[in-house]
């Protein structure tokens, strides 16, 4: 019983919405903004769950995988349509709901703010190559290494640009530090960039057997860990130690945002040996609410002491 709670939490995709609604709220913190309303929230984590569900969906009349993940949505198909139509109900319900209620707060956003806002869906739809062939059959999910920036970028845009550009909507609100905008973008792109590539450690060979050159296939795990994943997340740390020296953040405040990093390191080194796909479901994606966790928790105590 216990066992298909779990897998229903986590192949269901619901996890991964609850980490994007708790990196958005991070934030919020983080930048010293209030928080996006409830409806946004709600619309965040629905969007996701109907995303992340649509790329792993699978007919009824599948074969039997030895993917367990795989397996479940061939098992489970006539919930995940289900699940898939009440997610796409309430996406389409709360989207025409803040856009009827912001809709000149939206238009009137900067030319340079919708660019940038619209690359993060682009780059989302064409991961997965959600769109018809007809119109465009680019897949950036099969481009090998760089898919994992690909996907990197989507979640740090998800979780930084539209939460604030929402907080500009709701109340009126702007960033006048861009650059803190950028360091904090930066340090949400890497960690999610090595979270991917962790990943792709798990696919290591159905990649290799269908020769889609991710990090893991081209130069083994040992040093995709040493070359690839290290060095990302040193990126992602000084860009996170430049962000804390731009708020002035305590030592405390830094220690705490340092725990991810450090569990990130561990967690990757303990890839070398053979995983479950649930280990990579729930600890893996488990150090994404770890992180939104420990930077929210960093700054209730700079607002305590």
């Amino acid at each position: 019983m216990g066992n298909r709670i779990v897998a229903f939490i986590f192949f269901a995709n619901y996890f991964v919405g609850l980490l994007a609604v708790a990196l958005s709220v991070e934030t919020a913190f983080q930048l010293g903004l209030p928080l996006n309303s409830a409806t946004y929230y709600i619309l965040l984590f629905a969007a996701t769950v109907f995303y992340y569900t649509k790329a792993y969906s699978v007919p009824p009349s599948a074969t039997v995988s030895a993917n367990p993940r795989t397996e479940w949505y061939r098992v489970h198909h006539r919930f995940v349509r289900t699940s898939q139509l009440v997610v796409a109900v309430i996406c389409i319900a709360l989207a025409f709901w803040l856009l009827m209620k912001d809709f000149t707060k939206i238009i009137g956003l900067p030319f340079y703010n919708w660019l940038l806002l619209s690359t993060v869906p682009a780059a989302a739809i064409l991961y997965y190559g959600l769109l018809p062939e007809s119109i465009i059959s680019l897949n950036l999910r099969r481009t090998g290494w760089f898919k994992a920036f690909v996907i990197g970028f989507v979640w740090a845009g998800c979780v930084n640009l539209f939460p604030v550009a929402m907080v500009r909507i709701e109340h009126g609100i702007t960033i006048q530090e861009p650059l803190l905008m950028f360091w904090l973008f930066v340090k949400n792109w890497m960690f999610c960039t090595v979270n991917a590539i962790m990943f792709d450690v798990k696919d290591y060979e159905d990649d290799a057997n269908i020769e889609l050159k991710t990090f893991a296939v081209r130069m083994g795990l040992k040093n995709t860990i040493s070359y690839v994943l290290v060095p990302l997340l040193l990126i992602g740390l000084l860009s996170f130690l430049t962000f804390a020296t731009y708020r002035q953040f305590s030592t405390v405040t830094i220690l705490l945002n340092l725990i991810p990093f450090i569990c990130l390191l561990i967690v990757a080194f303990s890839l070398q040996r053979p995983r479950k796909i649930l280990y990579y479901l729930i600890v893996i994606d488990g150090l994404l609410l770890v992180k939104a966790i420990c930077g929210i928790t960093g700054i209730l105590f700079e607002r305590l002491y």
